[in-house]
Parts: C-alpha cells; sequence; structure tokens
C-alpha cells in the first residue's frame, strides 16, 4: 500500500474567545492576498479519532434520525474513516497576518485539531447550483447560513465518541 505523507501547517483553536485557526510562522507568507475572500475551505485532521480501530470501520448503525439502517463510512462524514481526513467551509471574520491568525466564525473540528490546507473558496469550483441528495437528507439546510439555526441535536444518533 502507498503512504502519504503530510505536515500540519497550522492548528485549530476553540475556546471562549471564538474560533480560529494559527497557522505555523513557516507558513506565513503563504496567507497573501487572501483578503477579499469571505470563506475558506479547511482540510484539516480528525487526530482525536486516528486509531486502527477507527479506520477499519467501513459500515456504521443509523448515524443520522431518517438515514438508512446501514450506512457505509463514505455516506457520512463521521470522524471515524479509513483515512481521518475533514473538509470544512468556514466563514472567515478577520485575518491577522502578522501572527498568522485566522479568525472564523465556526469549525467542526476540536481545539488543537492539525489543519493540513486552506483553500479559498470560490463558487466557480466549490458551489453547486441544484446538488442532489438522498431523500432521508433532503431536509437538512442548504447553506452554511442555515445550519447555524438548524436543529443538528434531532438529527445525530451517534455519541460524541464515535
Amino acid at each position: 500500500m502507498q503512504k502519504f505523507q503530510v505536515s500540519p501547517i497550522g492548528t485549530v483553536h476553540v475556546n471562549e474567545k471564538g474560533m480560529s485557526i494559527e497557522v505555523k510562522r513557516e507558513y506565513l507568507p503563504a496567507l497573501q492576498a487572501l483578503e477579499g475572500f469571505s470563506h475558506l475551505n479547511v482540510v484539516w485532521w480528525f487526530s482525536d479519532f486516528d486509531s486502527e480501530e477507527a479506520r477499519a470501520v467501513l459500515e456504521v448503525p443509523q448515524p443520522y434520525a431518517q438515514a438508512p439502517k446501514v450506512m457505509g463510512i463514505f455516506a457520512t462524514r463521521s470522524p471515524v474513516r479509513p483515512n481521518p481526513l475533514a473538509l470544512t467551509t468556514v466563514e472567515i471574520i478577520h485575518i491577522d497576518y502578522e501572527n498568522g491568525m485566522i479568525h472564523i466564525g465556526y469549525i467542526d473540528a476540536n481545539d488543537g485539531s492539525p489543519v493540513l490546507d486552506i483553500k479559498p473558496y470560490t463558487p466557480s469550483l466549490d458551489r453547486v447550483e441544484t446538488p442532489g441528495v438522498p431523500a432521508w437528507c433532503s431536509h437538512w439546510p442548504k447553506s452554511i447560513e442555515e445550519s447555524a439555526k438548524f436543529d443538528w441535536e434531532s438529527e445525530f444518533l451517534f455519541s460524541e465518541d464515535q
């Protein structure tokens, strides 16, 4: 099996001050020209779920309220997966270029999660006008903005440690 080596470019911070991404000092030049973008795609590592056992999980019992009774892990956004990669679109609140701090509105990562890459969100490449989804999740919000007001607690059937 071919293996790939990745190194974090930063770290997610989640605390009472809010949420941010701290970019390592050696990557500060890579932040140039981000001004003007409202959102980023953040590729991060589900580090809290990186174990041989978690990587071996290929199917899970019904993780969402209206989902099928069994789902393949690739049909979920679960952190338990063969390669615990995550992708989250985040709103940029402010960028402190000097200190490498990107203050963001929300990210579904835990404090200390390694960030592998960031890319600017561009509608021409990242937005799908009419995406298709299965009937069981068709009632979910159609945007990040709507998601903030949605009752996600009633949708998820799994616990924090899954």
